[in-house]
């Protein structure tokens, strides 16, 4: 099976051209081929399939196997994927996921993409839809006691659901440990990505996150889709905000009379091979 590494800030994917490969079990390969001292190495499996909805579809499996409905920088390294390798000429295509379609506008230079600006819809903060267990409307800056402490957390959903925590120190946080009681916790049916972040100015947020399934990762698109929206309902941010991951910068802008979010970064490969059982 040929495939190709590709990462968007650092959140690497392993990914397959479901065009001319068949993968019979994309949850165990997930698991097989993103372990990083026995596999490729990844955060997970995406697959490129045919879509009737939309130009491709991205079938997404996350490190542990479990199958994902988004992922921001994943779906970024998709359009650079399906434009360098000829499937499209368009700049502008759709891409169907689970957690709906997705527009992409390619920035292509000398014949390669080298950015990708993501139109990720409206953000979903109906506490049910999330979901999160949670009285109200919204759940924006309402309390969850995890591990004996109170925090304070915004759910919001960008395809996949997310909870904003907002923290003094982000880069020694204790994430390793906090990560996973917020992931399982029983506020959140579906599990739960969480973002522990720190607001530097009206423009600007940096973030540590602990993504469902895979644990922390250098980035997450979604996640920094939903980082802009709470800093806003939050009232610490403009709608224009740079969120700055491990793995480098995200440009958000959150086009409030439209409801829509956008999210522009860049998409890389990083090198083409091939797997064998």
């Amino acid at each position: 099976m040929k495939f190709t590494k590709m990462q968007g800030i650092g959140n690497d994917y392993v990914y397959v051209n479901c065009f001319e490969e068949k993968i019979e079990n994309p949850s165990k390969l997930a698991v097989k081929i993103s372990d990083r001292h026995f596999g490729v190495g990844a955060d997970g499996l995406i697959m490129i399939n045919p879509s009737e909805k939309a130009d491709f579809e991205m079938e997404m499996y996350n490190a542990d196997g479990s199958r994902g409905e988004m992922c921001g920088n994943g779906i970024r390294c998709v359009g650079k994927y399906v434009y360098d390798h000829g499937m499209t000429d368009k700049t502008e295509i759709s891409v169907e996921t689970l957690g709906g379609i997705k527009y992409l506008n390619l920035n292509v230079e000398n014949g390669k993409v080298r950015s990708v600006k993501v139109d990720m819809g409206e953000p979903v903060l109906v506490p049910s839809e999330v979901p999160v267990v949670c009285d109200g409307e919204r759940a924006v800056d309402v309390p969850i006691s995890v591990d004996g402490k109170e925090y304070r957390m915004t759910c919001v959903s960008m395809g996949n659901p997310h909870a904003v925590v907002y923290v003094d120190d982000v880069k020694n946080f204790p994430l390793e440990t906090i990560g996973p009681k917020f992931e399982n916790h029983e506020r959140f049916p579906n599990r739960i990505n969480t973002e522990f972040v720190r607001v530097i100015d009206r423009k600007t947020a940096e973030m540590r996150v602990w993504e469902r399934g895979s644990g922390e990762t250098l980035a997450c698109g979604t996640g920094a889709c939903a980082v802009a929206v709470s800093c806003v309902l939050n009232g610490l941010t403009d709608p224009e905000v740079t969120v700055k991951l491990l793995g480098g910068d995200l440009f958000i802008q959150w086009d409030r009379e439209n409801n829509r979010v956008y999210m522009t970064g860049p998409a890389e490969t990083v090198f083409e091979g091939e797997w064998k059982e």
